[in-house]
């Protein structure tokens, strides 16, 4: 019984750093509307930071005071890069938003590395705090106990400084009514950059407070970003007591999860998350009302068939892609096939959301399924490829049935948080039931049928198979279905006077851009030989929204060409540099930038003025 005892304290311990992470996420959603997907990336930097800070200052200020001024610092860059950056794009749609945090975070992910190198680093133990006292009969850290009285100081103080100090008002009616705000003399600019800076000064002091803790990684922005997506998704996107009140839930359970069902321990929060979403998704203690803006930002887009000029230069264009082999070797052709194959898989996410006006966070679940189900139907029905590919497409199929049925229930960014956590319960699965995926080990052996084994003939068959499928995706957006889809994306009200049911519409819609992601990942399995479960990841999920974005949401053909500008980017940069990320992220902040609408859109609208 003390074992369970001290595991639940340990887990309240665990609960302070995630409060603070979440909170500063909320408070910057609540005001700004933005997604911070950086957001981990300053909790990270605040743990470096603190780590230098203390290592160099502490013998002279103090551990204290040396890990406050590393979070002041950490504010000071969140500061700036609001006013540089986000400042700049307030008005462009959410995704891009999106898309500039997104390239934040991959910047400083090679910052970090560059500037402190690959090696973990853990911090000294605070002062006064390095013993531990008995509790019943166990040994517990008297700087867990420390944590521990530390969060409810933390959201008392915040619950003040927003309730009872004019600044706080000021916050308060900008997060219920911004426009509003402005009219009555609000300088929106200063306020916007504050709250930012608070926000980002919780997540640095969340690091910086876990790093005597745990070491400091270059890796572990992601696991936090994503909990404190949780833990903002339970509690109620904006309410500082529903975050409080989720990081105590979902830090108990990852604390008694891999006791009590390690089989299903890492899925449990996405579970819970998914549950809320589908039963309140405003939260457990949020508002209805919070979040009733959808995330695409996208207007009335008028799309027009391809004339006959159009259709001969894309014949054209795939006759001379098709001319590759004759001048490319093995290496080049296995790229191309990539680049084909993700180009398959940004069309049929740019079907969702540009096409259905839906946004999925977690896409990749459907490019994985789709490589896990051709994989298991080789290794173990013992199928030959094309078969096995249908397997893919057919389970990819079922996985967007099953879960666009819920999904399309909401809408804005419940939709797309939900899509998230059924992502995440997937990649569990797949991490975790080794008997049949593997586990981290993956599925290996997976080959072409020797009819295909050929760099040339996989490359041919991939071009052939993708660019059908792409075609056909547009064959649909501009049939009578797609022209409903687009219908309820423009206008839901009055799709619905003219009889369009938004909810079984979209659904098939959902279903149909998995089923063609599914396509992608069993081709994918085959060129790679082998599956794991990175390819059902939230990485590859925002990559799949970059690479949408950088070609434009606006514009039918914005998919195909961001997949193969990002990806063959990627592929460039990873061979050329040991800093992709940083030219990467470097480069997708520039795009935000210089291009609002995507290269593509933006270039269709400079033409058409």
């Amino acid at each position: 019984m003390s074992f369970y005892v001290v595991q639940f304290i340990t887990g309240l311990a665990s609960a302070c750093s995630l409060f603070l992470v979440a909170s500063g996420l909320s408070i910057i959603f609540g005001v700004t509307r933005i997604v911070n997907f950086a957001h981990g990336a300053f909790y990270m930097l605040g743990a470096y930071v603190a780590y230098t800070a203390i290592e160099r200052l502490g013998p002279a200020l103090g551990f204290w005071p040396a890990a406050l001024l590393a979070c002041v610092a950490v504010a000071a860059i969140g500061a700036l890069v609001e006013m540089t950056l986000l400042r700049r794009i307030y008005d462009a749609p959410e995704l891009f938003q999106l898309l500039a945090t997104f390239g934040v975070t991959l910047a400083v992910e090679d910052l970090v590395l560059l500037i402190w190198g690959p090696n973990e680093l853990l911090g000294p133990r605070a002062p006064g705090f390095k013993g531990a006292v008995p509790i019943l009969g166990q040994l517990f850290p008297t700087y867990d106990l420390l944590l521990i009285g530390l969060a409810p100081v933390v959201l008392i103080a915040l619950w003040l400084l927003f309730r009872r100090t004019h600044w706080g008002v000021l916050v308060r009616a900008a997060t219920q009514d911004r426009e509003m705000a402005a009219a009555l003399g609000v300088n929106q600019k200063w306020l916007f950059t504050s709250v930012f800076a608070l926000g980002v000064f919780l997540a640095a002091l969340g690091g910086a407070l876990a790093l005597p803790r745990e070491a400091a990684s270059h890796d572990m922005d992601m696991s936090v970003i994503l909990e404190s997506l949780v833990v903002v998704v339970i509690g109620g996107l904006g309410s500082l007591p529903g975050a409080f009140l989720a990081a105590v839930l979902v830090a108990e359970l990852n604390a008694f999860g891999i006791l009590v069902l390690p089989g299903v321990s890492m899925a449990l929060s996405f579970v819970v998350m998914a549950l809320v979403l589908v039963v309140r998704p405003w939260g457990l203690l949020g508002k209805p009302e919070a979040l009733s803006r959808p995330p695409t930002g996208a207007g009335a887009t008028r799309w027009r068939p391809l004339d006959t000029r159009g259709r001969l230069a894309v014949v054209l264009a795939l006759a001379l892609v098709a001319a590759l082999p004759l001048v490319g070797g093995p290496y080049a052709l296995n790229v191309a096939s990539e680049l084909a194959i993700f180009a398959l898989f940004a069309a049929s996410l740019h079907f969702l959301v540009g096409g259905a006006g839906l946004v999925s966070f977690g896409h990749a679940a459907y490019f994985g399924l789709g490589a896990y189900g051709a994989a298991l139907a080789v290794k173990t029905l013992g199928l030959g490829m094309a078969p096995a590919i249908g397997c893919g497409v057919l389970l990819a199929l079922a996985g967007g049935i099953v879960f666009g049925w819920f999904c399309v229930r909401l809408t804005g960014v419940h939709s797309a948080m939900l899509t998230l956590a059924f992502s995440q319960v997937v990649w569990s699965v797949a991490f975790q039931w080794t008997d049949v995926t593997g586990g981290d080990n993956g599925i290996i052996g997976v080959w072409p049928a020797a009819w295909a084994a050929s760099p040339q003939r996989f490359f041919w068959l991939c071009l052939a198979v993708c660019a059908l499928a792409a075609g056909l995706l547009r064959v649909i957006l501009f049939s009578p279905f797609g022209y409903a889809l687009r219908a309820l994306r423009d206008s839901e009200p009055r799709a619905a006077t003219i009889g369009i049911a938004r909810q079984p519409m979209q659904w098939a819609g959902f279903a149909l851009a998995a089923a063609f992601a599914g396509l992608a990942g069993a081709l994918y399995a085959f060129l790679k030989g082998s599956v794991f479960p990175d390819t059902l990841g939230i990485p590859l999920s925002i990559d799949g929204l970059v690479m949408v974005l950088v070609g434009g949401v606006d514009t039918i053909s914005g998919g195909i060409v961001g997949a193969v500008l990002f990806r063959g980017l990627s592929i460039w940069t990873i061979s050329h540099t040991d800093y992709s990320r940083l030219v990467d992220g470097a480069l997708i902040v520039a795009l935000v930038l210089m291009f609002p609408r995507g290269l593509i859109g933006t270039i269709s609208a400079r033409f058409k003025r």
